[in-house]
């Protein structure tokens, strides 16, 4: 039995898996849980896990910086380790990875119908791949080409700095910095969060009247509320917020690309792009990405995937240890039931 978790700032998602005799796994038992309603992951485990579970492996894609197999969450108070982990789940083979790199192993096992792309000038080439989720956070990771297969690499690269293009970022880059003075990353404006902050940079620029829904939503869901209002052209500061944010996600998808040379594409990952899908396939997200002066021909032809499946950090945790990683390539297969 092999045991994966998906574990992140808004919610944990814990499965059991079965391998087949034919190198696929079949999700024997899958919950989620409230990450903020447990002040540790043992807890979760303990909710989850039924007693006298006879378990070969276990492998959690986590949301935060992961070192010496040890990470301390970015968005909870959870200090997850793998040695005591080893001890409480008595098996030897525990893996602890970037909730990025997991959804990165998890990509390339998505069957076709899974991905949407986004870039009408893509072309299939063999090379690095650069993936990017916006969430409850920003998260980013790259899959290193090797000659022979693809290796993932973890980053904290959605805490780099926030780099306005054009005007009125500028004048975004200056309101957050009067809120977060020690440092404006991506993260603050590419996440969920995120939308509130571009929301309240336009209504103090006076950009539109306030939307009443809004200002009259509870504030854990004012991000939501505004995204929705806004991918419906229901309200202008709503709709100019998401505007800007499918535009700086766009830029910031170049970047990555940039950085890793990912000439073998971009896959976007997290919760957020599934829901405005409508806006990333305005061709906002496609020009910012593409607008980078000189290399727009590199850019140009680089394929860029939307991931419409939910799962994809979980089945990346839950074929770390399947001996199925050289798979991917081929498509290997992860079937629920």
């Amino acid at each position: 039995m092999i045991l994966a978790g998906d574990i992140g700032g808004t919610k944990t998602v814990l499965a059991l898996y079965q391998k087949q005799t034919d190198g696929g796994l079949q999700c024997l038992r899958e919950q989620t849980f409230a990450s903020q309603e447990f002040t540790q992951f043992d807890a979760v485990l303990s909710a989850f896990l039924p007693s006298a579970t006879a378990l070969e492996s276990a492998c959690f894609g986590i949301a935060g910086p992961v070192v010496n197999q040890r990470c301390q969450t970015t968005n909870l108070p959870w200090l997850v380790d793998a040695e005591p982990l080893k001890q409480r789940l008595g098996i030897a083979r525990v893996q602890l990875l970037n909730d990025l790199e997991a959804t990165a192993l998890g990509m390339l096992a998505l069957p076709a119908p899974d991905l949407v792309e986004l870039n009408p000038n893509a072309r299939t080439q063999v090379g690095n791949i650069a993936v990017i989720a916006a969430g409850t956070g920003l998260g980013e990771a790259i899959l290193h080409w090797d000659g022979q297969q693809h290796l993932p690499v973890a980053t904290e690269g959605g805490h780099c700095d926030f780099a306005p293009q054009s005007p009125q970022q500028d004048g975004l880059l200056a309101y957050l910095r009067k809120h977060f003075p020690a440092h404006v990353s991506y993260e603050r404006i590419l996440s969920g969060p995120g939308f509130g902050h571009l929301y309240d940079f336009l209504r103090d620029s006076q950009f539109a009247p306030p939307c009443p829904a809004v200002f009259d939503t509870h504030e854990r869901d004012r991000n939501a509320v505004i995204s929705r209002l806004g991918l419906n052209d229901e309200d202008a500061l709503c709709t100019e917020a998401v505007r800007m944010f499918v535009e700086i996600y766009g830029a910031e998808a170049g970047n990555l690309a940039l950085k890793s040379l990912a000439v073998g594409g971009v896959f976007i990952g997290g919760g957020i792009g599934p829901k405005i899908r409508p806006k990333l396939e305005s061709g906002i997200f496609m020009q910012a990405f593409k607008n980078k002066g000189r290399f727009l021909p590199l850019l140009d032809t680089v394929s860029v995937k939307l991931s419409l499946n939910p799962h994809t950090p979980l089945i990346g945790a839950s074929r770390f240890f399947a001996g199925t990683q050289h798979k991917f390539l081929g498509g290997g297969q992860v079937r629920t039931g």
